[in-house]
């Protein structure tokens, strides 16, 4: 029997960040095994006991959150990982990832991460942002790193202001997870109406 697929989903600072739990659901829908590592910006979007409930493992906020053993988290979650997929990814979380800062668990991990992992990006930020030539050179850098993308989407962003920037919709990232990982994706049940009972196939006599 094989062994689940391990994705360690890093969550950052957005207000796109509770998006991450349904994610994080239909990943696990999908067979995946889903670990959490949330920055501090992302703790005020969000709590850990949602991701925690939904994941159904511990989540990592700090980079001396160690449950047990003697190996550190992130270190651990590096060498296990599949796939590191980020989403929302900050221009912060880009910037840190282009230039090799490690300075939290999620920085971390993605620097110890093993060379066969993946890594998938789904940005949310400003548009003026996407757009800084600070950021552009920084995703040319992850380009050349082999860092897999999925957005950003366009429309009305948070701040107000249209341009493209948003988050790409939770189903699409997970579709492109799941393609980058070789999972076929699962359809889920017809779920029916309240109130209303399962359809019933009719059969001829």
């Amino acid at each position: 029997m094989s062994h689940p697929k391990c994705v360690v989903l890093g969550v950052t600072g957005s207000i796109d960040s509770h998006k991450a739990a349904d994610l994080t659901s239909l990943l696990v829908k999908q067979g995946c095994s889903v670990r959490v590592v949330m920055t501090a910006d992302a703790l005020r979007f969000i709590t850990p006991l949602v991701f925690k409930t939904l994941s159904r493992h511990p989540v990592v906020t700090d980079l001396y959150d160690e449950a047990e053993g003697w190996q550190p988290t992130h270190i651990r979650w590096a060498d296990e990982a599949d796939l590191l997929l980020i989403a929302p990814a900050t221009a912060n979380t880009l910037a840190k990832l282009a230039l090799g800062i490690a300075d939290d668990a999620l920085s971390c991990i993605a620097l110890a991460l093993r060379p066969e992992a993946k890594l998938l990006l789904a940005p949310a930020m400003n548009g003026k942002m996407w757009q800084h030539p600070a950021t552009r050179a920084h995703v040319a850098t992850l380009n050349g790193r082999g860092a897999e993308w999925s957005g950003p989407d366009s429309g009305i962003l948070s701040c107000g202001y249209e341009g493209v920037g948003r988050l790409e919709p939770v189903e699409s990232i997970a579709a492109k997870a799941l393609s980058l990982l070789g999972i076929r994706h699962k359809p889920s049940d017809p779920t029916p109406q309240a109130g209303k009972p399962p359809r019933r196939s009719r059969r001829r006599a």
